[in-house]
């Protein structure tokens, strides 16, 4: 009988040693800590964090969920809401309309290659948001997504906070 070793996905991540961007490239990390400061005015803080666990679980970036979901215990979220963040369509009553369409709208955005942001979806987050409110949410959404591509590429382990 023949002994063979499969490598897996997070074996390869594991070991293999990754770039640290902020070191590495410094100019773009602080853009990206200013276009992330950018998107956040204006919007409330359980908002963005809601929008940040939201697309954490749809990347399946466990660094960034792990992060956000630690920042929103501390900033007052509740254990319930937090798990109810990746079935927010069946526990809609754990979350405000305006919560439900940023939401949405997260998910359509993140997930855009699977046939774009739907109209009634971009509708729906325009009755809840104003124009400068709506700019705020689609540029969180946008660093959040571009947070957890960094995170996933760079091989980031969930627990270790890296922020500077």
């Amino acid at each position: 009988m023949t002994n063979t070793t499969t490598t897996t996905h997070a074996d390869v991540s594991a070991t293999a040693a990754r770039i640290d961007l902020a070191k590495a490239a410094p100019k773009v990390f602080r853009a990206l800590i200013g276009f992330d400061a950018a998107a956040r005015e204006g919007i409330d803080p359980a908002l963005v964090e809601l929008i940040q666990i939201r697309a954490s679980h749809l990347n399946h970036c466990a660094y960034c969920l792990h992060m956000h979901t630690n920042d929103a215990r501390k900033a007052g979220e509740s254990e319930d809401r937090l798990h109810m963040v990746a079935v927010w369509r069946e526990a809609r009553h754990f979350f405000t309309e305006r919560e439900q369409a940023a939401l949405a709208l997260t998910e359509a955005v993140t997930l855009v290659a699977d046939g774009g942001v739907p109209d009634d979806v971009y509708a729906q987050a325009a009755a809840h948001f104003d124009e400068q409110e709506l700019a705020h949410v689609l540029a969180l959404i946008l660093t959040i997504n571009t947070w957890n591509r960094v995170a996933l590429s760079t091989a980031k382990v969930a627990g270790t906070d890296q922020r500077r």
